[in-house]
């Protein structure tokens, strides 16, 4: 089975995508995410057929949850994401069950709560599962549908991490546990990062097993990171412990485990308090042109990164 340190995505020029050969398409598939099947954020072997029927039926139903209005749970993906408000405090909890794999159910879920708190919070708490925040892209949407669904997916992610870059509102991750590849650019992604204290390993591992980066991640660890710890986190894949991820920038600070999501909130109330169009603008003069560019650029770094069908 693969193993929980895996990357966001993978490729190189000199490398075609494996399309037919299996050994070569499983080692890409280990690249690209950990999926259902990571051994250590408690993944279960055969748990890939019922995501699939999952996200088949997600691609069903998924404009219709966007538009459910009921005020207190946002019913999307198969409750993959519940969304509550407290005071002026969205709290986007995920949880799969498993270990929180960056599909596209995950994404349009994350995205469509995130619009949703736009609109009648002040501020935003994204919340991981207990000891998985996430583990990074889906395997098992590689495994089905080979390079192409990967770029498909591997796009889809960036825009995500983009919106969550840009939103207008102040947006804290309580972290709580595990973030590898894209759980922790969701970390570089957010203003404010809590994370629980414990056996966990945060960072990027790309460079470790062999693949490029991608240029949305060489751009939100430049602008996240502390420069100290610039090569070690990105080029040198060295993946951190919750206080080791604080020194490196990946959080901002840490706390024990049952106390993340009441110091998260109070953090957020706090933030919720700061002038919204002031805190709007602010960001988005900070941020959008890094965004722009990252959008601008995205098609062509990914063809590269992953190229072939």
């Amino acid at each position: 089975m693969a193993k929980f340190v895996m990357s966001s995505l993978s490729g190189q020029d000199d490398v075609p995508m494996p399309t037919e050969d299996p050994d070569r398409l499983a080692k890409f598939m280990l690249v690209v995410g950990t999926g259902a099947e990571s051994d250590s954020c408690g993944g279960e072997q055969g748990a890939a057929p019922k995501r699939r029927a999952r996200l088949d039926q997600d691609k069903r139903t998924g404009d219709k949850s966007r538009n459910n209005p009921a005020p207190e749970r946002l019913t999307m993906s198969h409750e993959l994401l519940h969304y509550e408000r407290k005071d002026a405090v969205a709290i986007l909890r995920i949880d799969d069950g498993k270990a929180n794999a960056v599909s596209h159910a995950f994404i349009d879920a994350l995205k469509a709560g995130l619009d949703r708190a736009a609109q009648e919070a002040r501020a935003a708490v994204i919340v991981g599962r207990p000891g998985r925040f996430s583990a990074g892209f889906d395997l098992s949407v590689v495994r089905d549908g080979g390079p192409e669904a990967a770029r498909d997916l591997v796009t889809a992610g960036a825009k995500m991490l983009m919106q969550m870059y840009v939103h207008p509102q102040p947006l804290l991750v309580a972290c709580t546990g595990h973030a590898i590849a894209a759980g922790a650019l969701m970390l570089l992604a957010a203003d404010t990062r809590i994370g629980a204290e414990g056996d966990f390993k945060i960072g990027l591992n790309e460079v470790a097993i062999g693949m490029s980066l991608p240029s949305f991640l060489v751009s939100l660890a430049r602008e996240r990171l502390s420069k100290r710890h610039l090569t070690q986190a990105t080029i040198q894949a060295r993946l951190y412990d919750p206080a080791g991820a604080v020194d490196a920038g990946f959080l901002d600070r840490a706390c024990p485990a049952d106390t993340l999501l009441e110091e998260t909130l109070q953090e957020a109330g706090r933030l919720a308090e700061l002038r919204p169009e002031s805190y709007r603008d602010a960001k988005l003069r900070s941020r959008r042109a890094v965004a722009d560019e990252v959008l601008a650029t995205l098609h062509d770094d990914l063809n590269r990164l992953l190229p072939g069908s």
